[in-house]
């Protein structure tokens, strides 16, 4: 299916909440999520859900700045059988574009650390890496990147 049928739609519901909960917990196994808790950061984040056609291939979330800050976080996720495609660029450009509309002049991302191909994608896109970190209880570190 052409990338050019991509849908990306802001969460609206609990079968948005679902799916935007299923590809999380699938690319972050360490760290898998309620729906409470995907519910609950809808409250504080812009979530959003990708579909190419009706078939469900990635999730996005925007923190926006906060505190003062002009520092927003965007992250984009594709579901492995659906990277190299095109669509996790599509995704994180409208997510950017939305970072800088709700006031970002600075862009965060993080990403598991063995997420290879999201490393590649954050480094591919001009993010540089400033920490690495292990939430409680975790083996894989996160890692936090800017955009120069």
């Amino acid at each position: 299916m052409a990338v050019s049928s991509l849908r990306i739609q802001q969460v609206d519901g609990d079968a948005m909440l679902r799916d935007w909960q299923h590809v999380h917990n699938t690319i972050i196994p360490s760290h898998v999520l309620s729906l409470d808790e995907v519910r609950e950061r809808s409250g504080r984040h812009r979530l959003t859900v990708a579909y190419l056609g009706d078939v469900l291939v990635g999730c996005s979330t925007v923190r926006p700045p906060a505190d003062g800050t002009s520092t927003a976080t965007v992250i984009s996720r594709v579901l492995p059988d659906h990277r190299r495609q095109g669509i996790g660029t599509r995704l994180y450009e409208r997510e950017l574009a939305e970072a800088r509309a709700l006031g970002a002049d600075v862009i965060e991302t993080v990403v598991l650390a063995s997420n290879e191909d999201g490393l590649r994608f954050a480094h591919s896109q001009g993010f540089a890496e400033t920490d690495r970190y292990l939430l409680p209880g975790d083996s894989v570190p996160y890692i936090d990147l800017r955009l120069v």
